[in-house]
């Protein structure tokens, strides 16, 4: 049997609850899926100020984000997870690693 609407209820919750309770939030990606119909899913590509900016409004403490790379070495993703009125909320975000020029080092970069 194929998923209804209805099985995404927890996730459309929060969003509706998100858009009437913190609309001055930077406006996510949304994802909601029947893969993980309990999950809502908020993006934010080459911002991760928005992602900061979600994380403290959600009162995520900062070292329950794990960091990473990928896209060998080119974009930095910052994830968090926490549950929420119901549902899974899941908080990610992309930048882009700025590229070094040929032939120097991060240290020389950075000074």
């Amino acid at each position: 049997m194929s998923a209804t609407l209805s099985s995404l209820d927890a996730p459309l919750r929060v969003l509706r609850l998100f858009g009437a309770e913190v609309p001055h939030l930077p406006a996510p990606c949304v994802r909601v899926t029947t893969i993980y119909p309990d999950q809502l899913e908020l993006a934010f590509h080459d911002d991760l100020a928005a992602f900061e900016a979600w994380r403290e409004a959600l009162q995520i403490a900062p070292e329950s984000v794990s960091r990473g790379v990928q896209s060998g070495g080119r974009t930095h993703v910052l994830e968090a997870e926490v549950d929420y009125a119901g549902a899974r909320l899941r908080l990610v975000g992309y930048a882009a690693i700025p590229t070094l020029a040929k032939g120097r080092s991060r240290a020389e970069v950075a000074s």
